[in-house]
């Protein structure tokens, strides 16, 4: 069997720099200037075609390849590599004006029209052949050009469609999963407010509801929705996977998007690719940009391709800042720290019209003399000066972060006990507990093998399945500390609430005997705990006879019940600690298990990270500082050799080879 092509395959042993870039949207002599700039630049990637469809097809089955043939062959000719996207991300206007069965529905029965983006059908077979037919001459045609280095397929999958098509292709996910009726009504608990069907054809996506939809149709529907967009992936993969069975096929994820199981996606992918758009305004805007990037490389499990970021700001917040000085490169920088072997943008050239007009780009609006452009210029002979020591190194992480989509999808029903308990805002405050206390953190499925891993945490799993909960178990008998958040282990894979409300072998694993009831904590309030104040939860748990540890609630209803408690190695934690003391409590049972930070001693807002033999310090603050750092090395960046300490510039970095 062929081996399945991968990143290096596109890097060769270097690193991708590059971003998106949409010369139709220019004359053609602006393109000999771009390519100019582009080798002052260093730039050696290129992703073409990513919304080209309308230019490509102008009227249906018409083919309009001479303007790519000739960005092709320049690319070619000037030494860039390009990634070839397919369109199929932006329909033309006539597809959907001929075509209406290719347009989404929302839930309220809206239909989502052209003239903006992603306004597809994942079920509709009109648009599923349209979009094979365009990606099948696409691959003929350049599957052979010496400039393709990979695929890009779509964009962003990210829509929704309640639509009949879609209601049919529903049904027949459901009849696939459950086979009968009666296991679909059990899963579903449809004695409860008798919504018990018949038949298949009363199954409907959930459609506007007078009330609360029943939770397990919704998730149902969420997996189903993946599950749909994975199969428009797969099919144009396979469409150019047989033209290039040796040029590695990618697709790039929003991160922390709810309608896709990434885990799943990842196992389909050569390449893991992610877009990334920290707020430069957000003062945890790096602890964003790290957790995300331990994701990527952990679903990569290995390198990964940053698809996406901004030089300066972006369009779509309330607000949209550019980058200070320095922040830019720092990003960058830290993205290659974390794994990745590709740093790119949306997009090269600046738009002058259109929705992302005043979203930057490498060459802004400013021209070659702006400073974005020139920033990007330093970081493309920064990442010339490292790729030959960092390309396909791994960054290995000794902490483990479990994250399941499903679990997050059962848990964030319109009956639950607290909007404020919002997953991904408990992830972020786990992961940004171990990221200051500059311990490496992986990402992990709870279904994954974890023994590896000195210290597995779990900020919040509601729904686990008898196999996960099985290998937590497991994971802690053969060694292993583990430490699980609130509202773990609740539901089952069905979103049946567990007996005792806490699956029993874990109750036992903990050390509790009973979990009497939740205590969720409005907006702003907390709860004293000893030694530190709890937010967004609380719970009244009478715990075992042998549980080893405890640290009790102070006062209130809840007053000497246990926050926190031990039984031998695993740890629940009830509440969500305040931000230093979650990262107090995690360091010392790291410490505990024999995990240690990367770098003792670094100074508070620098981040050290070890990637391969190299160590990268990053300095997220407005001033300078001084490391300490044991030893002699040599730092890449400028090829000067530091001893006993590193100073960082503000927004510095330093990439130290031994």
């Amino acid at each position: 069997m062929t081996a399945r092509p991968g990143l290096g395959d596109a890097t060769r042993g270097g690193l991708l720099f590059g971003g998106d870039y949409n010369p139709e949207q220019w004359p053609e002599e602006t393109w000999h200037e771009d390519v100019r700039l582009m080798r002052e630049a260093g730039v050696n990637s290129v992703t073409l075609g990513v919304f080209s469809w309308a230019k490509l097809e102008p009227r249906p089955g018409e083919r309009d390849f001479g303007w790519l043939d000739r960005l092709m062959d320049l690319m070619h000719d000037h030494g860039i590599g390009v990634v070839l996207a397919t369109p199929t991300a932006s329909p033309p206007p006539w597809l959907g004006r001929l075509h209406p069965d290719t347009l989404p529905r929302d839930a309220d029965g809206r239909v989502e029209l052209w003239g903006g983006r992603q306004h597809f059908s994942h079920s509709s077979a009109t648009y599923r052949r349209h979009a094979a037919a365009v990606t099948e001459d696409l691959a003929a045609r350049y599957g052979g050009h010496p400039a393709l280095t990979m695929w890009h397929i779509n964009n962003e999958y990210c829509t929704f469609d309640h639509g009949d098509e879609a209601a049919a292709r529903f049904r027949g996910w459901l009849r696939d999963r459950y086979g009968t009726l009666d296991a679909l009504n059990t899963a579903w608990g449809t004695a409860f407010w008798s919504q018990a069907y018949d038949t298949w054809d009363g199954i409907l996506p959930p459609r506007r509801a007078h009330y609360m939809k029943n939770p397990a149709h919704v998730l149902d529907f969420r997996r189903f929705t993946s599950d749909m967009l994975l199969e428009c992936f797969l099919a144009e993969r396979d469409i150019v996977r047989r033209h290039t069975p040796h040029t590695p096929v990618t697709t790039n994820f929003m991160p922390l998007w709810q309608g896709q199981d990434a885990w799943r996606w990842a196992e389909e992918e050569d390449v893991v690719s992610v877009d990334l758009y920290p707020d430069p305004d957000d003062p945890l805007g790096a602890q964003h940009g790290a957790l995300v990037q331990d994701m990527t490389r952990s679903q990569a499990r290995g390198p990964w391709m940053l698809m996406e970021q901004a030089a300066g700001s972006v369009n779509w917040r309330a607000v949209n800042r550019p980058k200070p000085r320095g922040l830019n490169r720092l990003w960058s920088l830290q993205a290659v720290a974390r794994g990745a072997d590709a740093v790119c943008y949306f997009q090269w050239r600046q738009s002058r019209q259109g929705a992302e007009k005043f979203h930057s780009a490498m060459l802004g609006h400013a021209g070659e003399q702006g400073r974005a452009f020139r920033e990007v210029v330093r970081i493309g002979a920064d990442l010339a000066r490292i790729a030959p020591h960092v390309s396909g190194a791994h960054t290995p992480g000794d902490v483990a972060i479990l994250h399941d989509w499903h679990s997050w999808w059962a848990g964030d029903h319109e009956g639950r006990l607290s909007a404020e308990a919002d997953h991904p805002r408990i992830l972020t405050a786990w992961h940004r507990a171990l990221w200051e206390a500059g311990l490496a953190t992986d990402f992990a499925h709870p279904a994954h093998d974890l023994s590896r891993y000195r210290l597995v945490v779990a900020p919040q799993l509601y729904l686990l399945t008898d196999t996960a909960v099985d290998g937590l178990i497991a994971y802690v008998a053969g060694g292993g500390v583990l430490v699980c958040g609130f509202l773990t282990g609740a539901a089952d894979e069905d979103d049946r609430i567990r007996p005792g409300g806490m699956d029993a072998r874990l109750r036992d694993l903990f050390g509790i005997r009973v979990l009497h009831e939740r205590w969720p904590l409005a907006a702003g309030e907390t709860v004293e705990c000893d030694g530190f104040r709890g937010t967004l939860w609380s719970e009244e748990i009478e715990p075992a006879d042998d549980a080893d540890e405890t640290v009790p609630y102070k006062g209130g209803e809840l007053d000497g019940m246990p926050a926190v408690l031990r039984r031998g190695r695993a740890w629940y934690v009830s509440t969500l600690p305040e931000p230093d003391a979650l990262r107090a409590l995690l360091a010392r049972v790291a410490e505990g298990a024999g995990v240690r930070p990367v770098l003792g001693g670094v100074p508070e807002g620098v981040e050290a990270v070890r990637r391969g033999d190299l160590l990268f310090l990053l300095n997220h603050r407005r001033e300078p500082v001084v490391v300490p750092v044991p030893g002699s090395h040599r730092d890449l960046l400028t090829d000067t050799t530091v001893s006993g300490e590193v100073r960082l510039d503000r927004y510095g970095v330093a990439v130290l080879r031994p």
